[in-house]
């Protein structure tokens, strides 16, 4: 195989709680994640040269070590001692943001060009060393997330609906939103065990009635 094509599927968090700060800084988080039907297509070619080389049709986007696709490919490489290199052409239609998507496609794309024959959790034990969500957007679906992310238990499919998603026209930094966010002062938590649940009870209505993100305390006053 010389070529693989792959499509990086887009996740919203249904529900987003975060429990406590941890001692390593990281913040513990119970979440529902939800892949939806918005995609960026990703291309990945064999090179006989030892580079990855990324081409974009965003300018803004990064073409090295800045771009999560590129790191993931890099970290493949390393593990699996591929001397070969890649190209990859990504044509993006998912908001630009932190790119977990991309990385996951990057770790199933690379497991295929390469024949490496990895299972699930040995793509997301690499997947978690790039970024929290990796590890879920290698998997999809509808899941429960605890840990920082990492801890992923399987659920079933929410029921088939149509949704809006807005996307303003800022970005906002993971790092800000979590070094602002004062637990203590957080009264309104969303209900994570009631939407899994009405997930479990197929209830649209059950889980929509319990949509809610505690880093809204922190990006609506920001914003």
């Amino acid at each position: 195989m010389k070529t693989f094509r792959i499509k990086a599927y887009a996740k919203i968090n249904l529900g987003l709680d975060v429990l406590r700060r941890r001692p390593d800084g990281y913040h513990e988080v119970k979440m529902i994640m939800q892949t939806v039907d918005l995609y960026d297509d990703l291309e990945f070619t064999k090179l006989a040269e030892d580079e990855i080389r990324i081409f974009t049709d965003k300018e803004e986007l990064p073409a090295d070590q800045g771009n999560l696709i590129w790191r993931a490919a890099a970290r493949m490489k390393e593990l699996y001692q591929i001397s070969e290199g890649v190209s990859v052409k990504l044509t993006k239609r998912i908001p630009i943001a932190a790119g977990s998507a991309d990385a996951a496609a990057t770790i199933h794309a690379m497991d295929a060009l390469f024949c490496l024959g990895l299972s699930l959790e040995e793509k997301q034990k690499i997947g978690v060393k790039l970024g929290a969500d990796i590890p879920y957007c290698l998997m999809g679906g509808t899941a429960l997330s605890e840990g920082i992310g990492e801890i992923l238990t399987k659920l079933t499919d929410v029921p088939k609906a149509k949704l809006v998603i807005a996307k303003p026209d800022l970005d906002v930094s993971t790092k800000f939103v979590y070094g602002n966010l004062h637990l203590d002062e957080v009264t309104d938590h969303p209900d994570i065990d009631g939407m899994v649940q009405a997930i479990r009870n197929h209830d649209l209505y059950g889980i929509t009635d319990r949509m809610g993100n505690v880093l809204e305390s922190v990006t609506c006053p920001a914003y």
